[in-house]
């Protein structure tokens, strides 16, 4: 009989690319895997995936109160499913995880995507802050099987908690991406819509851009973001499009003339992020703007896929995206560098060492 495992998130599963990458990987590779997440009130159908999926409704939404919620009735499905390995995604599964597997005497392992206490809506808020830190302090050091995105949150873990956490970067499929080299009059901000992510620099910006920005995604800072696009007149150059699923992003994506990927540096999971949309671009052949963080500066080191800044004016990044869209020889030579960089970095190599993990246990 294959090994169950059963992963948690508080994530729409319909929209999480990352763990329907690694929940198809290992169903593929012959284990028992379900995917566990939030039900909300406008939460869409699921989307056929070849693995289970699992969503618990609930009457909060957002908050301490969802939070709570959520957590006290994960725990209590967990503790009546029948697995051999709990995965916990990012720290806001954690407990539910810890405690089901301790009570079920079962293995444990921790998906880290960030530095989930160095998030700028945790890390802004001492008590939240305070909390959290309680959490990940107690946890992690009890969850000795883990993985996360990148080599400098790895060692930050050993470092705090002595644990020795595998790397596996959130990249996408090759055989499932798409890719143009023609593209179209307009600039693409894929993700989530939260704190930290600059848009107060990138909404002005667009006063001196002469193409439109489309902006794939919601999340905490939306109505912020809808109040600024307001505050600078802005309706007809910005456009808030929502959430769409990852199969119908890649095409948008693809054809999309420029894309962003911008973190303000307070809390250290922005200053060490390596987001998603990074990988989205450069399979794409969509060049960027991105900010010049460590993580960001080393991959764009040997073969440019973007163009870095440490903008935190609105004119000055302006100038950076009007640079990129006016120089034909730099954004053409972006294109073919990232051309060759999504042969390098693609689930297909990544997925060897995830499968690795599980092996292992």
């Amino acid at each position: 009989m294959s090994k169950r495992i059963i992963f948690t998130v508080t994530n729409e599963l319909n929209y999480d690319q990352r763990m329907q990458r690694i929940a198809g990987s290992l169903a593929a590779a012959g284990y028992d895997v379900s995917l566990v997440g939030v039900k909300k009130k406008n939460s869409p159908a699921l989307a056929p995936l070849p693995f289970h999926q699992k969503r618990i409704p609930v009457w909060f939404e957002k908050g301490k109160l969802f939070y709570f919620e959520y957590n006290l009735k994960l725990l209590a499905w967990l503790l009546f499913q029948r697995a051999q390995i709990l995965c916990a995604i990012d720290l806001d599964t954690i407990l539910p995880v810890y405690l089901a597997s301790g009570i079920k005497r079962i293995v444990r392992v921790y998906d880290a995507h960030e530095l989930f206490c160095e998030m700028k809506e945790v890390v802004s808020r001492p008590l939240i802050y305070k909390s959290w830190k309680k959490i990940e302090s107690f946890c992690i050091p009890r969850f000795r099987i883990g993985y996360t995105v990148n080599e400098p949150i790895a060692r930050i873990f050993e470092k705090e908690y002595g644990v020795q956490y595998d790397v596996i970067r959130n990249v996408p499929k090759l055989s499932e991406s798409r890719f143009s080299l023609e593209k179209e009059s307009f600039l693409v901000y894929q993700g989530a819509v939260n704190e930290g992510r600059l848009f107060e620099v990138l909404i002005p910006a667009m006063q001196y851009v002469n193409m439109p920005l489309h902006i794939y995604g919601d999340g905490n800072f939306l109505e912020q973001t809808r109040e600024l696009i307001r505050r600078y007149r802005l309706e007809d150059r910005v456009q808030l499009k929502g959430k769409l699923p990852p199969s119908e992003l890649k095409g948008i994506t693809a054809r999309a003339k420029m894309g962003f990927t911008l973190f303000e540096n307070q809390g250290l999971s922005n200053y060490y992020s390596l987001a998603n949309r990074f990988f989205d671009y450069v399979h794409a052949a969509t060049p960027q703007v991105a900010v010049d963080f460590p993580v960001y500066r080393q991959l764009n080191q040997d073969f440019p896929v973007a163009v870095l800044t440490s903008a935190t004016d609105p004119v000055e990044l302006a100038a950076s995206i009007n640079n990129l869209l006016t120089d034909g020889l730099l954004y053409k030579q972006l294109q073919e560098n990232c051309l060759k960089m999504r042969q390098e970095w693609n689930w297909e190599k990544e997925e060897k060492a995830l499968l690795a993990i599980y092996q292992s246990i």
